[in-house]
């Protein structure tokens, strides 16, 4: 599908307002946004502004029965200034495969790849080279049609936004495993990044946090027995010398980040068992000091160590390790990311 895409540039950039080392992720936005419309049974009027507010009516159907997709990846400079993207397909397929299941008109892939690369180069200034520096790219979908009628909605409103990124989790974090409530549920939609996945999360993950924990580790929602995934994280367990993952289901995201990294664990020589694994497994293997390391992997994170998990009020401590996966595999894919090695997999996409 090819349409041409209009653009507006803004009179002046805000950049110069923005203080580069003091900001919190997802808070400050770039120039410029790309829009376009679902209507009448077809995308039409696709756009780039300059960042602003938009118009809606309270009987938008997405704010009574909530089709509301997105997708996050991430923009890198190299040193020769030179723009890339990570893996852009993926989020792209994913992104589509979400919409099919919330009843959402997927997304014309060549209008997709065409809005993303006129809105980074209009806007590459605000990719910084520093070391954690990237320019998060969020694009999402709304139902948008004015009318509070339990069906999917006829119209539909596409954009995307980029924001500044910063290191999302500065240090290691403390985790709780959750034994009472679900991020999803098998049949549901937990396999798609829907706004709403994220809404059910935050107040079991606010309890956590009042007990001095930053994210929940997940369960699955019939037994609370196997281990899922990690607050908005793919989640990994290293025991002795092998990486153990949790298989992707209709209820664990098939992150990009999560695939990445056990490609790279594969092509180190690291051994990788993607399988079910039960919260008893890690209980005691960290008893007999076999669990070495556990860490989560998503676009805004990359890598997070964790440091201490707790389960039903017992606390477990993770060991202090110089040479972790965690770092290695962290290292290797931002290498990959910021142009700084061979991609032997072919993952950058050059904007």
């Amino acid at each position: 599908m090819s349409l041409d895409i209009k653009i507006l540039q803004a009179d002046k950039s805000k950049i110069d307002q923005v203080d580069f080392s003091n900001f919190s992720f997802g808070s400050v936005f770039t120039d410029h946004m790309f829009e376009c419309d679902y209507i009448n049974g077809k995308w039409q009027n696709p756009r780039i502004l300059p960042y602003q507010s938009i118009s809606i009516e309270p009987s938008a159907s997405v704010f009574h029965y909530g089709q509301a997709i997105f997708e996050g990846m991430k923009t890198y400079k190299d040193s020769n200034d030179e723009i890339w993207l990570f893996r852009p397909k993926e989020n792209f397929d994913r992104f589509n495969k979400s919409s099919v299941r919330l009843a959402i008109p997927e997304f014309p892939e060549e209008l997709f790849f065409d809005a993303l690369k006129k809105l980074l180069n209009l806007d590459k200034e605000w990719v910084k080279k520093d070391e954690g520096s990237a320019l998060y790219v969020r694009p999402f979908v709304i139902g948008n049609e004015y009318a509070i009628q339990a069906s999917p909605s006829k119209n539909y409103k596409f954009m995307i936004i980029c924001a500044p990124a910063t290191p999302y989790y500065k240090g290691k974090v403390k985790v709780l495993i959750a034994d009472k409530y679900s991020r999803a549920a098998s049949g549901g939609i937990g396999f798609a990044k829907a706004a709403g996945n994220y809404a059910g999360q935050f107040y079991p993950t606010n309890l956590a946090k009042k007990k001095g924990f930053q994210q929940i580790i997940w369960t699955d929602s019939n037994q609370h027995k196997y281990l899922e995934e990690a607050g908005t994280m793919n989640v990994f367990f290293r025991i002795g010398e092998k990486l153990i993952t949790a298989p992707t289901t209709d209820t664990i995201l098939d992150g990009v980040t999560r695939k990445s990294i056990i490609q790279i664990a594969k092509d180190l020589g690291i051994h990788v068992d993607v399988r079910r694994i039960t919260v008893d497994e890690i209980k005691e293997a960290s008893r007999n000091n076999s669990l070495k390391e556990i860490f989560g992997t998503g676009t805004a994170a990359i890598v997070s160590e964790i440091s201490e998990f707790e389960h039903k009020d017992e606390l477990f401590t993770l060991p202090e390790i110089d040479d972790s996966y965690a770092k290695k595999l962290k290292e290797s894919l931002v290498n990959i990311q910021t142009n700084k090695v061979e991609d032997p997999h072919n993952w950058r996409y050059k904007v």
